[in-house]
């Protein structure tokens, strides 16, 4: 294991800073998140106590942080298909399919993306986020097709992350949804937590949650459904199918924030469209996807009705 050892001395007199933000702030070699959980795991102490992630340092506190040795990789190389649109030494963008699942969980270590990548890859993917999640810098849904970015290096990793925490990273949707609407285009801003009954959703709270901000425009309307396109503000968990839900304009065949249909498998929803600012090079790449088969499927249906 490694022991990073800091002595707070870049403060102002009486102020006082999270510990968790200071030795992120102060450190590229830890991701916020991986700070939070070795704070958890008692691997992070403040003149030589374990502290809580709501722990403030201020001038001349001593900061020791753990480092657990990596534990060895047990997802396994598969020779999976992918549809890669782009790729560098630094990081690439793949069209995922409809019904891949984008990284291992417990019982489920086969068949994902994160097999597909570690085939193409070899062993150039970022290990920022671990064993079970190697490259992936943000996530799309089991049933959401589209694209996604994948790290290659921890540097574009990391490059990629601070964009995606300032809301600088362009991410546009399509989405077949139900009913019609009365404007437009619009905005949707607002707070997503986890549902207090059911753990395995998210919903509209106020209570223990996120700020979230979600743009639609109509592209198309039918007999009871709208084709639209989404703009993410924010990248909360289940975003566009809760906020959709939330105004009373469920995401078609959405099977856990509406009604599942015989004509697709999963909410009709496509990651369209993504754009950022290169990690290494800093140009900035965009780059579109065709709407995939089973997406103009469920299109020629709706304008046959």
């Amino acid at each position: 294991m490694d022991e990073l050892i800091f002595t707070v001395d870049n403060l102002s007199d009486g102020e006082q800073v999270r510990v968790d933000k200071w030795i992120s702030d102060n450190q590229s070699d830890l991701t916020r998140s991986m700070i939070q959980k070795l704070i958890t795991e008692g691997g992070v102490t403040v003149n030589g106590k374990a502290v809580s992630k709501s722990c403030s340092v201020k001038n001349a506190d001593n900061v020791t942080v753990i480092v657990p040795e990596p534990v060895e990789l047990d997802v396994k190389p598969e020779n999976i298909p992918i549809d890669i649109v782009y790729e560098d030494n630094e990081l690439l963008v793949v069209n995922k399919p409809k019904g891949m699942v984008v990284h291992p969980a417990a019982g489920n270590y086969s068949g994902t993306l994160v097999n597909a990548l570690l085939y193409h890859c070899k062993d150039r993917l970022s290990s920022i986020n671990g064993v079970i999640r190697p490259g992936i810098v943000h996530r799309i849904d089991k049933n959401t097709s589209g694209l996604l970015i994948v790290a290659k290096t921890d540097k574009a990793h990391l490059g990629l992350a601070e964009q995606i925490k300032a809301h600088s990273f362009t991410r546009e949707y399509q989405a077949v949804v139900c009913g019609r609407f009365k404007e437009p285009s619009g905005v949707v801003e607002a707070p997503i937590g986890r549902h207090p009954v059911d753990r395995k959703k998210m919903c509209v709270t106020d209570k223990n949650s996120k700020p979230a901000k979600t743009e639609y425009t109509v592209l198309e309307e039918f007999n009871g459904y709208t084709l639209v396109k989404l703009k993410l503000f924010t990248g909360r968990t289940h975003q566009i199918r809760v906020h959709m839900s939330y105004i009373g304009h469920p995401v078609f065949a959405d099977d856990v924030y509406g009604k599942p249909s015989k004509l697709c498998e999963g909410q009709c929803l496509h990651a369209k469209k993504i754009g950022f600012v290169h990690p290494v090079d800093g140009k900035y790449y965009e780059f579109d996807s065709e709407l995939p088969d089973y997406f103009q499927t469920v299109l020629n249906k709706m304008r046959k009705l």
